[in-house]
Order: structure tokens, then C-alpha cells, then sequence
């Protein structure tokens, strides 16, 4: 993401009408785009990092670019838009928008696209918060743990006792600047060798919930688009 347009595209087309179009529809939703004539040469910005949506102009050597893609290492896999012809075969795309692009269906094709990219970056973005809490498990041990960072999705933990995926843990945590704990039940989704733990959420009361979705809403840099979703 950018200081100013917050998601990255890399648009992969040689056709100047399928750019012209869709370069004007990506400004108004406030997404950068980079602009590719060839996969071989995406391949190389995509190296780089920070693309959160592409958007290719099928061709025969597609498949083959948006594999790569998929194998790409990370949590963050770009969304992927492909544009062909109606009945054109495609495979492994996300989304599909078919030419002649206009600008209904091409805002419509992003709109979508914009939505899939926000929860993931809703969902996997964690926010420190760095803060020790007494946590139960599933067999009413009580342990201490340093909550490290909490998200969308789930929190990340620090702690010198051993715990197995699968494992529940439960305990309250007041959030940085705010006046009233909650209350977090989760699960160990993974762990590693020096004490990390990740977790998800598996549940949390409404009440505190919405405290929660209010603290990372204030937080979060994502602005209000200009095209309604």
C-alpha cells in the first residue's frame, strides 16, 4: 500500500483500450497501477512486493503466470482479475471480466475485486499492542502470556509455555486507549520454537466485539472511496 492510494495494482495488457479503461477506473478507486506488456516482466515487479490486486489481459501464457502467482510464499496473495473474450478458458482467477470493457461492467469487476482485497488486508494486518494477561486453557490452567499484536482475524502471543495447534485459550485484555477489557476466546493455529503463538478467534461476546471493530477501525488507514461499494 501507498501513503495515498492504499492497494497496488499491476495491470498486464498490450491492448491500449483494455489500459486506457481500466487505468481511468483504478484512479477512481484510488488504487495505484503499474502497467506491464508482458507476465515475464510483471513477474519482475511482482518480486518486489506490495501488490495487492492484478489484473491480466489473457493470453496463451496466463495460466502459467497466475500459477506463479499462487506460489508466491506470505499471507498476501494478490487478487486476481483476469480479462479475455466470452468463452475464453480461464484458469485461476479470482474474478473475470470480459471484453468489450465498459465502464459498468469494469467498475463492477473492481468493486468486487476491492471488496476481496479489503478483508484480507482487514483480516491479516495486526496491530501491537504488547500487553501481559493471565489466559486459561481448555483444562483450567492459567498461564501468563504477552498478547504481541491483535487483528481482524485473530491475536499473536509471546510465552515460555509449550501449547499445541488445536488448543483453546481464553482471557480478557483491555486494548491500548481504551477504558473496558475483553473478553477473547481462541485457538492455536501455530507455533514456533522461540515462544510465538498464533491464534484465532473463536469467539468474542457482540459487546466486546464491537469495541474491538472500533479500535481497529481507528487504526486502520483504509479511506472512504469516492465510488460506493
Amino acid at each position: 500500500m501507498t501513503a495515498e492510494m492504499y492497494f497496488e495494482c499491476l495491470l498486464v495488457s498490450r491492448d491500449p483500450a483494455v489500459v486506457c479503461v481500466l487505468n481511468k477506473l483504478l484512479e477512481r478507486f484510488s488504487i495505484s497501477t503499474h502497467i506491464c506488456l508482458n507476465s515475464s516482466r510483471a513477474m519482475d515487479q511482482l518480486s518486489e512486493g506490495g501488490t495487492d490486486l492484478v489484473i491480466v489481459d489473457w493470453e496463451d501464457d496466463s495460466v502459467e503466470f497466475v500459477d506463479r502467482i499462487r506460489k508466491v510464499s506470505g499471507w498476501q496473495k494478490p487478487t486476481v482479475v483476469a480479462v479475455s473474450t466470452t468463452g475464453c478458458l480461464v484458469t485461476g482467477a479470482d474474478l473475470v471480466l470480459h471484453k468489450p470493457i465498459s465502464e459498468e461492467s469494469g467498475t463492477r469487476s473492481l468493486k468486487a475485486a476491492y471488496s476481496r482485497m479489503l478483508y484480507d488486508y482487514r483480516r491479516h494486518t495486526r496491530y501491537a499492542v504488547m500487553s501481559t494477561v493471565s489466559a486459561t486453557d481448555e483444562k483450567g490452567r492459567v498461564v501468563k502470556v504477552m498478547v504481541l499484536n491483535i487483528g481482524d482475524g485473530g491475536v499473536g502471543l509471546s510465552t515460555k509455555e509449550e501449547f499445541k495447534a488445536g488448543e483453546t485459550l481464553s482471557f480478557r485484555l483491555l486494548l491500548p486507549a481504551t477504558d473496558r477489557s475483553i473478553y477473547i476466546q481462541a485457538r492455536v493455529q501455530w507455533t514456533r520454537a522461540y515462544g510465538a503463538v498464533g491464534c484465532e478467534f473463536l469467539r468474542i461476546p457482540p459487546v466486546d466485539l464491537n469495541i474491538l471493530h472500533e479500535w481497529l477501525a481507528s487504526r486502520n488507514p483504509i479511506k472512504k472511496l469516492p465510488v460506493e461499494i
